[in-house]
């Protein structure tokens, strides 16, 4: 079974864009785990453009099943899973002026830094995830520098899917298959929608979780949330 973590970031944008409490996230969220999914991913980036310090909070009280925070691994950051314990924290190598995760990290180059982080991060309680390219050296790295999971970075999956699918996702199925004989967790997630989410799935039958968003959250303003959420799960089936 592949879990289904829904990332509410853009609920937040869209409140942030009015000021006040409209849509609210803490009720996002819980409708979100009432609507089928497994978890609630966050990214409480230090300009707080959408979600924030107080939310994570907030959220820390309510989620009841997956909670999962990326971010990179800054002093704010560590301090938030310290204080909250969440299931999972997800690194991330973009820096606070970046948009959106744009690549994985380079495993092998910031071994050491990693190796620090992740240990850290274990003593918080959390299951450590991390992002990474579609790679075997980056997967290889990934296991020696101390993770739990890695994340598939799957933009450029998304991008070349329409174009021929098959070559889009090959190398994943490779790092995929590495992950899995080496003892890590796999999740996947960026990009990832209703078009290209089952062909993913079927060719990577043991994913653990997908991490989806924008695309989600932007399905619900036509099919409307508990929907697009069963929606989502059955691509995953």
């Amino acid at each position: 079974m592949t879990k289904l973590s829904v990332n509410i970031n853009k609920i937040a944008t869209l409140r942030n864009a009015r000021g006040g409490n409209n849509p609210n996230v803490v009720k996002s969220a819980i409708d979100c785990e009432k609507f089928g999914a497994q978890g609630i991913t966050v990214h409480p980036r230090p300009d707080e453009r959408h979600i924030t310090y107080q939310d994570v909070l907030d959220l820390k009280e309510v989620v009841t099943k997956e909670f999962n925070i990326e971010g990179y691994p800054d002093q704010r950051y560590l301090g938030i899973i310290d204080k909250v314990r969440p299931d999972q924290a997800t690194l991330v190598p973009d820096g606070p002026d970046v948009l959106t995760s744009c690549a994985g990290w380079d495993t092998i180059k910031k071994k050491s830094l990693l190796t620090d982080l992740i240990a850290e991060l274990k003593e918080y309680g959390a299951r450590v995830s991390i992002f990474v390219d579609p790679d075997p050296k980056m997967v290889e790295g990934a296991k020696e520098v101390g993770a739990d999971r890695i994340e598939l970075y799957t933009e450029p999956y998304a991008v070349n899917f329409h174009e021929d699918k098959q070559k889009a996702v090959a190398d994943y199925i490779t790092s995929a298959q590495l992950a899995q004989e080496i003892g890590l967790g796999l999740n996947a997630g960026h990009d990832l929608d209703l078009h290209n989410l089952q062909f993913l799935k079927q060719q990577i039958p043991y994913l653990d979780e997908v991490s989806i968003g924008h695309a989600l959250i932007c399905d619900a303003i036509y099919y409307g949330l508990e929907n697009t959420i069963q929606m989502y799960l059955r691509k995953l089936q």
